[in-house]
């Protein structure tokens, strides 16, 4: 029985823990398209298939996408669950309210706090196969770290390099408190049919605690980030349809269940200023207090 807890939140940036994505045209930015709105999901335009080329470079876009789409059963060495990329970035990425793909390989390289280093598109990857699908990282000169890059760089084609011209992350939630009791029955209702009972994913749905899904390390695993998500995007049929409270209630619920370590996530925000909602205590944010 799971008593009922409530859960203080301050104001944090939301970001998700994805793939960010380049682009060396400057073009005009890419914008929402109106036309692509359906059932509350609004799609970035991308590329059509007819775009991409023939030859080497084709074949490895194609298969970077399918990576993407099928990331367990394509590199089972190198995830540790059962999530795919495409799990969170939703539509291929093409998805405006979960952390789309469209545009991000035109940020890099960036500055990231998380680890006081500046990071090209290749640690972003790996970031999330270590820390979202609770993995290994790719070796950098490997074929299918290069298929993900130019799957990525495809997706970002129009793109001005280091211009914000597409939307990126999750779209913010205002800070509540929130309570697993309310969130336990809000999944058996809402979460359930796709994602197990116990949470432990079906054919519709993937883990989403337990030792094949994310570890405590991800981006999801902050109650603010995973709230954010299930608000615009979930449940997957009628995408929207939660109220902010009953999205903060769920992801407290998924939350509190346990889920994999990461190892070194002490490290995290070395400098310090480690948002409010991460799980965990960070080297540097306990030497500022």
């Amino acid at each position: 029985m799971v008593g009922r807890r409530l859960i203080p939140l301050l104001a944090v940036p939301v970001t998700l823990g994805a793939c960010e994505v380049a682009r060396t045209d400057d073009t005009v930015a890419r914008a929402p398209d109106a036309a692509a709105v359906t059932a509350g999901i609004v799609r970035l335009p991308a590329p059509a298939d007819s775009e991409i080329p023939a030859g080497v470079l084709g074949a490895s876009i194609r298969r970077g996408r399918a990576l993407l789409n099928a990331t367990p059963d394509s590199l089972p060495q190198h995830v540790g669950g059962q999530l795919r990329c495409t799990s969170c970035h939703l539509d291929d990425g093409t998805r405006v309210n979960a952390a789309p793909l469209v545009g991000v390989y035109a940020r890099f390289p960036q500055y990231r706090d998380r680890s006081n280093s500046v990071a090209i598109i290749e640690d972003r990857i790996n970031d999330c196969f270590q820390r979202s699908m609770n993995g290994r990282a790719l070796p950098y000169d490997s074929r299918d770290m290069r298929d993900i890059v130019a799957w990525l760089a495809f997706l970002s084609r129009g793109t001005p390099v280091h211009r914000d011209t597409t939307p990126r992350g999750i779209p913010q939630l205002a800070a509540m408190p929130a309570d697993t009791a309310r969130g336990r029955s809000q999944f058996t209702t809402t979460c359930a049919a796709c994602h197990g009972m116990d949470g432990q994913g079906t054919p519709a749905g993937p883990p989403l605690w337990g030792p094949k899904s994310y570890n405590i390390g991800a981006s999801m695993a902050r109650l603010r980030t995973a709230a954010s998500f299930i608000k615009h995007n979930m449940p997957n049929d009628r995408p929207g349809t939660l109220t902010a409270q009953q999205a903060f209630d769920l992801a407290a619920y998924v939350n509190s269940h346990a889920r994999p370590d990461f190892a070194g996530k002490e490290n995290d925000w070395p400098n310090g200023g480690a948002p409010p909602d991460v799980p965990y205590v960070t080297r540097g944010s306990a030497e500022k207090r």
